[in-house]
């Protein structure tokens, strides 16, 4: 899990670097036309393709839509914020997630998640300054956003993982995105700097493999323990905003940032104790 989310902060490094000279569309598009073929060599190598048509198409379609919007407010949000400060909102997502399991996946959350997820909404609000300086932030504003589609595709994922193959969902995820990224993007598409492919191909590498050792984390560890390393993101963001760009989250940041992950891991941490007690 250590490296999935170091290959994250990698992949989104390149992103904020491509953010700078692109529109967030395109930047969505070239995230997901630069990882397809890896996968698809991947698939191939599985043997993975047979059963790829046999999927719910509805499904997939709403996880990509979802995608495109995730990604593209990730990558406009990068544009203004550093890496910490975007992490430190986007993780609030594992709260949206726990929210949303009571109406859709009529899961049952008790007053002690209920008052987690409230914590961890507060930590977001210190984050987007609450004395009104960057409240109103878009950069803040387009992450929050970011978080909220990543939460609503997780339950989607949830769904959709009952009746399909995970190779399946990722293809389709994948290709959904950059067949709407490119079509979206087209009137705004600006040519790809010579002095940018090196980038996009450690977006490419960094995207695939962090997305192999994630898989592989949670097939081999336990769920709520590899979870709380999610969490090491905000060192990585911290270290990169430092080296590349010579920045420090504030106080804010940092304070609001602490709420959000103490919040967070509780939540993770409750949820496996609560599994273990139904299935002893």
């Amino acid at each position: 899990m250590l490296i999935a989310v170091a290959m994250f902060s990698m992949m989104d490094t390149a992103m904020k670097v491509l953010s700078a000279h692109y529109p967030a569309m395109q930047v969505t598009a070239l995230r997901a036309l630069c990882s397809l073929p890896l996968l698809c060599a991947y698939m191939a190598y599985r043997g993975a393709f047979a059963r790829i048509l046999h999927v719910r198409w509805s499904m997939h379609l709403f996880r990509g839509a979802l995608g495109i919007g995730m990604l593209t407010m990730f990558a406009f949000g990068l544009r203004n914020l550093s890496l910490a400060e975007a992490y430190s909102i986007f993780f609030i997502a594992p709260s949206l997630i726990a929210a949303l399991s009571v109406f859709v996946l009529k899961e049952k959350v008790g007053r002690a998640q209920w008052a987690a997820i409230v914590v961890g909404m507060i930590g977001v609000l210190v984050v987007l300054r609450p004395e009104g300086t960057g409240f109103l932030s878009i950069g803040g504003l387009s992450i929050l956003g970011a978080a909220a589609c990543y939460a609503v595709s997780a339950i989607a994922s949830r769904v959709l993982s009952r009746t399909d193959n995970s190779e399946s969902m990722m293809f389709w995820y994948l290709l959904i995105m950059a067949g709407g990224g490119l079509a979206m993007a087209a009137g705004v598409w600006v040519p790809v700097r010579q002095e940018d492919w090196l980038v996009l191909v450690g977006l490419a590498l960094s995207g695939f493999f962090g997305q192999l050792a994630i898989t592989e984390a949670f097939s081999k560890g336990k769920a709520s323990t590899v979870a709380s390393f999610e969490y090491s993101a905000l060192a990585w963001g911290v270290a990169i905003d430092w080296l590349l760009w010579h920045t420090l989250p504030d106080g804010y940041t940092v304070l609001g940032a602490l709420i959000i992950v103490a919040s967070g891991i509780y939540l993770v941490r409750h949820e496996a104790v609560h599994a273990e007690a139904e299935h002893p």
